[in-house]
């Protein structure tokens, strides 16, 4: 699977901060088209990253979040539909439409989309926009909900529905587990180690930064420790020696289809 664990947001009108961001050792970024661009910097921004992108060459996968409102969107997309890009970010998901339209925009390529949810609405729909074409992962943007919800920034009963409903959704519609949000408050190391592990326990995989300080923190969390590796490999192996059904594990306790199917994703996570 190889996917990403960390993502390096980038502000897409800073050419010098673009070039560095490869060499952080980030397995994505994520150039930003919306938030981190200020409404009258947006033209030059636009113009900045089509050019950037027709130059690039790496390994590190390259996402742009783009923005979703009328007028901008068509021109964010005409300019960032280069081979270098692996996917969009599409900001401000609300409905399965907003990804229908997206996709019929990318025909002829095979740039995948990232929702991401950050309004009630698009909480509500989560299980349709999943199932919609070209979308591989999910995202909650936790400030905009918060800010819509009226929630205070250390409240997490409220925003863990919303955690909740992107995990549930991206399994029903089969596609990759969804990726952490951001943590602004990248001075506190130990409080994004912390959420940062938490994510990873309710089946998310990969995580937003912010700052590259953070960066090594979500690559540490989401690779499966030698440990983990071998204890999942052990219960295939175990499975597969009691000829399938269930077996016992070397603590002796039960195996089964469904334990080595949680084995198998454990090693499909190991980066080459």
């Amino acid at each position: 699977m190889s996917l990403p664990r960390s993502y390096l947001y980038v502000p897409g009108n800073d050419i010098e901060r673009l070039d560095k961001s490869l060499g952080r050792g980030a397995d994505a970024i994520i150039v930003d088209l919306e938030d981190a661009i200020a409404p009258d910097k947006k033209d030059e921004a636009r113009v900045i990253v089509k050019d950037w992108l027709t130059t690039v060459s790496t390994s590190v996968e390259i996402w742009v979040r783009i923005n979703n409102a009328a007028g901008m969107k068509e021109l964010d997309v005409e300019a960032i539909k280069q081979p270098a890009v692996t996917g969009i970010v599409l900001a401000k998901t609300g409905s399965i439409k907003d990804v229908e339209w997206l996709d019929k925009k990318l025909t002829g390529t095979d740039i995948e989309i990232s929702a991401l949810i950050e309004s009630t609405e698009g909480v509500f729909n989560a299980q349709a926009i999943a199932k919609g074409p070209r979308i591989t992962r999910l995202q909650i943007g936790e400030a905009d909900l918060r800010s819509e919800i009226g929630t205070f920034t250390d409240d997490e009963t409220t925003i863990q529905f919303a955690r909740n409903v992107a995990i549930f959704s991206s399994a029903a519609a089969k596609i990759n587990p969804p990726v952490a949000a951001v943590s602004t408050n990248f001075k506190d190391l130990e409080a994004f180690r912390a959420s940062t592990i938490q994510f990873r326990k309710w089946g998310y995989f990969g995580r937003t930064c912010i700052h590259p300080a953070q960066i090594e923190i979500a690559n540490e969390i989401f690779t499966p420790t030698a440990d983990e590796m071998a204890i999942a490999q052990d219960i295939i192996d175990r499975l597969t020696a009691a000829g399938g059904g269930v077996g016992l594990d070397a603590r002796g306790q039960m195996i089964d289809e469904a334990v080595a199917k949680i084995a198998r994703r454990t090693l499909s996570f190991k980066k080459s």
